[in-house]
């Protein structure tokens, strides 16, 4: 199945495809140590090279349904991203990151809504997993907000923090 690249709408947010002039402002948001930290998978210091790398790839893997990435925008700025990616068996896994200026305004839970109803209507996903490091509170509290279910605490490598630490994992069934 085909899904259509198209930006969904909030109230206070437009979040739509990403593109490969993204790198530049997502490199700025992910030089934050405090924001990198929490994710698993990003490298600190970020590197500009493997960023646009990454993000020039993003619209083949939409077209592939492997994942589906939106910058998510406020006034014209990105502020972060939210995207379903490691799509698998009808599940795909939810992340998101915002730029710090961007925290404490309810952004994360408004911004992730969309694409939570986009996996379930138009990629057709029966459900969503999602984990966040057992030291980021608040990205249980977005999860639990969404509708996530706490599963269990795993043990996994950070790469941008170089350990292992604590994960805890969610999900999220659309056929119950």
């Amino acid at each position: 199945m085909t899904v259509v690249r198209r930006s969904l709408r909030t109230e206070r947010l437009v979040l739509r495809p990403t593109i490969a002039a993204d790198a530049d402002q997502a490199f700025a948001i992910q030089s934050d140590w405090d924001v990198t930290r929490m994710l698993r998978m990003a490298s600190f210091p970020p590197d500009l090279e493997e960023i646009r790398q990454w993000f020039h790839d993003q619209p083949r893997e939409w077209l592939a349904g492997e994942a589906y990435r939106f910058a998510v925008e406020q006034d014209g700025r990105m502020i972060g991203l939210v995207d379903i990616d490691e799509i698998a068996g009808g599940v795909g896994s939810l992340g998101y990151w915002f730029d710090r200026a961007a925290w404490g305004q309810g952004f994360a839970v408004e911004a992730a809504r969309s694409p939570v109803r986009f996996a379930r209507e138009d990629a057709g996903l029966e459900g969503l997993k999602s984990g966040h490091a057992a030291d980021n509170v608040a990205s249980g509290r977005v999860l639990a907000k969404l509708g996530f279910c706490f599963i269990d605490t795993v043990e996994v490598f950070s790469r941008s923090r170089g350990e292992m630490i604590d994960q805890r994992r969610y999900a999220l069934n659309f056929t119950t």
